[in-house]
């Protein structure tokens, strides 16, 4: 990819600091022959997520931010710019004008350039576990990265570096998966609490793959308020808390589209961390300082003040909090049919929506799909090998699927969605025919 520009000096002026780490920042040529701290360039597509779920809310806090342009108005570059530099080991963004995009880092700079990485830049960075056959899994990153390729700049072809934290390659895909379980490297709960295996994980980034944990999004907002990462986090922290709050916090999805019902929530939420006696066990062998417990709410400033106040700050500010954004991106999103049938797993066969809504959540489906005049097809995360066609529908809705065969949508009467905001692009392999649709 092309490197981004600097504005530090040349290499001999660039301190111990850069120099103690120029072995640890060349680029592997393939994943298979990478080593633990070899930085890798990788293709957002090219990454199999850990983890089964993602809190939604932070991305659309990401998204929502991303594409507005408050940032710029006081003079910054947008934040993506400066979230893409940290992912890719250049500290932060130095300019990105009008015509910046993600797709391409020769179009924005960085305060670092490539070769000039420091022992802080490269640990900020995202990292990823080599497995059989080169496979590239992301063990920290899913949210930046899933924000990466949600953007309408970016894409499931957005370049980014990762650090390799390991090369496994050579292990069988059993002892693979027991050598990441054992090293806390895989998270195989459910949001509804239960119990996954490898084989559940979703198979690529994206909003319409993974799952939305809501606890996790409450997590993330209670940062600085009830908590803060310690310098030794444990891997899955947010997890680990937001299971915890499961057990005390009863959310109510209502209460998630309304800012200061959300708000209330987050504030019950950060309160019952900070109160908690520091040896509380949270999770089995982890206290609740040792993951980050603040000993007084909002790191003991008032609420006019801290993260608390900047939390709280409403959309209509020159620099609205992150709740604010995430709400206001999350109601951009059109709200989707009630499912009346739900096809998960593998199905080989023909599948037909006569009425009804037919919803495709990460399934597996070898056979033609067919919606009928008045029914709907929801598709979230699935892969679809054969035809699939839509006559008269009333909404059609694919995102994040991968379809090999021809799509025909007809005369949809509410809503055709085939790319929009929030929804996670798809890889459409065959013709694509969308005629006289309503919406989208």
């Amino acid at each position: 990819m092309a490197a981004s520009g600097a504005l530090a000096g040349p290499a001999a002026a660039r301190g111990a600091d850069h120099a103690d780490h120029a072995d640890r920042v060349t680029v592997a040529a393939a994943p298979a022959g990478a080593t633990a701290g070899e930085l890798l360039e990788v293709r957002l597509r090219e990454l199999r997520p850990t983890q089964p779920a993602i809190g939604h809310d932070q991305i659309h806090y990401k998204l929502g931010r991303y594409a507005g342009a408050k940032d710029e108005a006081r003079g910054n570059p947008n934040k993506r710019f400066d979230d893409w530099c940290e992912a890719n080991g250049q500290a932060e963004a130095a300019s990105a004008g009008p015509g910046a995009t993600l797709a391409d880092p020769a179009t924005f700079r960085c305060t670092l350039a490539l070769g000039e990485e420091t022992a802080d830049s490269v640990a900020a960075m995202k990292t990823v576990v080599i497995g059989p056959g080169g496979s590239l899994h992301l063990t920290d990153g899913h949210h930046t990265l899933t924000s990466f390729l949600e953007t309408p700049d970016g894409g499931p072809d957005t370049a980014v570096r990762l650090r390799v934290s390991d090369n496994l390659s050579h292990l069988s895909t059993d002892a693979f998966w027991r050598e990441m379980r054992a090293r806390d490297l895989v998270w195989l709960q459910a949001p509804d609490g239960s119990t996954l295996s490898p084989a559940d994980l979703p198979r690529g980034l994206g909003l319409a793959r993974l799952a939305d944990d809501p606890y996790r999004s409450l997590v993330y907002f209670t940062r600085g308020i009830g908590y803060t990462p310690p310098s030794d986090a444990p891997e899955y922290l947010e997890f680990l808390w937001g299971r915890w709050l499961r057990d005390r916090i009863d959310l109510d999805p209502s209460e998630l589209r309304d800012p200061a019902a959300y708000l209330e929530v987050i504030e019950e939420a950060s309160r019952a961390m900070a109160a908690a006696p520091g040896d509380t066990e949270i999770a089995p062998g982890r206290t609740a300082d040792r993951l980050g417990r603040l000993a007084e709410w909002n790191d003991g400033k008032r609420a006019t003040g801290g993260e608390w106040a900047k939390l709280s700050v409403p959309i209509d500010d020159a620099r609205p909090g992150k709740l604010a954004y995430a709400v206001d991106s999350r109601a951009r999103v059109p709200a989707a049919p009630a499912c009346t049938r739900t096809v998960t797993g593998r199905h080989n066969g023909p599948l037909h929506a006569a009425t009804g809504v037919l919803c495709l959540d990460a399934a597996t489906v070898r056979g033609p799909v067919v919606v009928g005049a008045g029914a709907s097809l929801l598709v979230r995360g699935a892969e679809i090998s054969g035809p699939v066609s839509a006559v008269a529908a009333r909404t059609v809705e694919i995102c994040g699927a991968t379809l090999n065969g021809p799509l025909s949508v007809v005369g949809t009467r509410d809503r055709l969605t085939l790319a929009a905001h929030g929804c996670t692009p798809n890889d459409l392999r065959g013709p694509v025919a969308a005629v006289g649709n309503a919406g989208g």
